[in-house]
């Protein structure tokens, strides 16, 4: 998938590691795309419309258009959220600009 701006791709989903193995994966109704990382080196799959990938520590972060039809996190047992406090957070944010103020 081509890179978008942040004009077409207004929306922002977070992913923070909670220090245990998890899993997570993310639909949304329009595009998404992986920001500031290589997917390859991450191990996650991006997909028009979908993300999925692990998540130990630190961050992920996609920005997509159009709303989020999905988000599922497990723990390293398979555990979904809530019943896990092992699995990431997750935050999901519509139309913010990057970090250097643009829209």
């Amino acid at each position: 998938m081509p890179e978008q701006t942040d004009d077409t791709l207004p929306n922002l989903v977070t992913i923070v590691g909670s220090g245990v193995p998890s899993n997570y994966e993310i639909t949304v109704n329009g595009d998404i795309e992986l920001v500031g990382a290589d997917p390859l080196e991450e191990a996650t799959v991006v997909t028009d419309h979908a993300a999925e990938g692990a998540v130990e520590t630190g961050v992920m972060r996609f920005r997509f258009s159009g709303e989020m039809a999905n988000v599922h996190v497990v723990d390293w047992n398979g555990v979904a959220t809530p019943e896990s406090p092992s699995t990431p957070t997750v935050h999901v944010d519509y139309g913010v600009s990057d970090r250097n103020g643009s829209n």
